[in-house]
């Protein structure tokens, strides 16, 4: 599967207006391979993993990452890809900020100025995933 980068990171950033790390990378994912999944069922899915987790900046997994992993699941059909891609995804994102933990990213959520650059590199590592 193939998805157009420049629309992935237009959805991405005007989700991110209005939506966390996590529901705006799953969501811009999602829309543009036009997955069968509904808006609302997406927010559902993802906004307990805003701000590191449920928003406490503390010690939690970047949403990014965790949208990005959400999205994996619901884009791939074959586990062993999923786990196979969520370690690449992991690992990728790891390697290009030194952390996957929000508190580290954002300085506890008080700089949240690499957020939707964040959102986009792992969204596009997913596009490329896919599209292997």
């Amino acid at each position: 599967m193939k998805l157009d980068k420049q629309i992935l990171e237009e959805k991405i950033r005007k989700h991110r207006e209005t939506k966390s790390c996590s529901e705006s990378t799953l969501m811009g994912l999602c829309e543009t391979a036009e997955a069968d999944i509904t808006t609302e069922q997406m927010t559902k899915l993802a906004c307990g993993f805003a701000g590191g987790m449920g928003g406490t900046f503390d010690e939690g997994t970047c949403g990014a990452v965790t949208g990005a992993l959400m999205a994996n699941g619901i884009l791939n059909d074959e586990p062993a890809v999923i786990k196979a891609n969520a370690k690449e995804i992991f690992n990728t994102f790891k390697e290009e900020y030194g952390t996957v933990r929000c508190d580290k990213i954002t300085d506890h959520g008080k700089d949240k100025s690499p957020c939707v650059d964040c959102c986009v590199f792992i969204a596009n590592k997913v596009a490329d995933l896919l599209d292997e």
